[in-house]
């Protein structure tokens, strides 16, 4: 059974990111949710670029690029009235990090619209300096595609534009087996493993609260969020781990200087400039 096409739509609502760069990030995310997405998860959509941030097409959820986000607020939202997804991206205008931080909210909002989509599976403990299954219990697991393999060295490349590596539904089986792949890139070896850079977020359901297990520091930490609360589970855990993981990874990218420095952008518009200029040539 064919499923229902959505379209995501990228708009800058800071007034600073450039049209060709839009449309080629907007490019890279379509072939992204086309090509590769389903080939693990039962979804059909589209990405294209919004020129108006003033008028947002109907059946459109967008992805606004934003100067930044307060306290206490994440990527993830639902409109108050009509409960609709959609996300909001901080915009960095000397890098392109974050076409990552885009291509990550548009999967997870594609794959989990509510934000509430949960999965059993065995239960996670940390062991020293890794996060290691606990066969004697299960958790329910909130379906985050991104989160687990979200730090910058495992995004990948699309025509030029990094992309987020995402999990895939084998993520959940009960046991590793051969030859399986866990996460898109192959970043993720086995079912459950958490990524330095990443978190998982479960319901423990002896203790009636959500659990994260956040690995930013040397060694993973586990953090009790507590009882849910709000329409979206996603949104609830966003608002307690989005700034911590945004600043960790704000930090890293300026200590390396971005997967897309000033240097390597204008490369990049360069080099889809002459590429532009030779394939027109086919068309005299």
């Amino acid at each position: 059974m064919n499923s229902l096409s959505i379209r995501v739509g990228i708009v800058d609502t800071t007034g600073e990111a450039d049209a060709a760069t839009l449309t080629a990030v907007a490019a890279a995310l379509n072939v992204q949710v086309t090509r590769d997405l389903p080939q693990f998860w039962n979804v059909t959509a589209s990405v294209e670029y919004l020129p108006n941030k003033n008028s947002i097409p109907q059946g459109i959820w967008p992805v606004q690029l934003v100067k930044s986000l307060p306290p206490g607020e994440g990527g993830f939202h639902l409109t108050k009235k009509t409960n609709q997804p959609y996300a909001k991206v901080i915009y960095t205008p000397k890098n392109l990090d974050w076409t990552i931080d885009a291509s990550h909210e548009t999967l997870e909002m594609l794959v989990d619209p509510s934000g509430n989509r949960l999965q059993a599976s065995t239960a996670i403990a940390i062991s020293g300096d890794n996060v290691v299954d606990n066969p004697s219990q299960k958790y329910e697991y909130l379906v985050e595609l991104c989160d687990p393999c979200e730090a910058d060295n495992y995004a990948y490349s699309i025509d030029g534009i990094a992309v987020s590596d995402f999990i895939t539904p084998h993520f959940y089986d009960n046991a590793e087996t051969p030859g399986t792949r866990y996460s898109f890139t192959g970043a993720i070896k086995r079912p459950r493993q958490l990524l330095p850079g990443g978190y998982i977020s479960f319901i423990n359901e002896a203790q009636s609260e959500w659990q994260q297990i956040l690995w930013l520091d040397a060694a993973p930490q586990l953090n009790n969020l507590g009882p849910a609360s709000g329409a979206s589970i996603r949104e609830f855990v966003e608002q307690n781990t989005h700034h911590k993981t945004h600043e960790r990874m704000a930090k890293a990218r300026a200590t390396a200087g971005g997967v897309g420095g000033a240097g390597n952008r204008a490369k990049l518009r360069e080099w889809r400039a002459s590429a532009g200029v030779a394939r027109a040539r086919h068309y005299i």
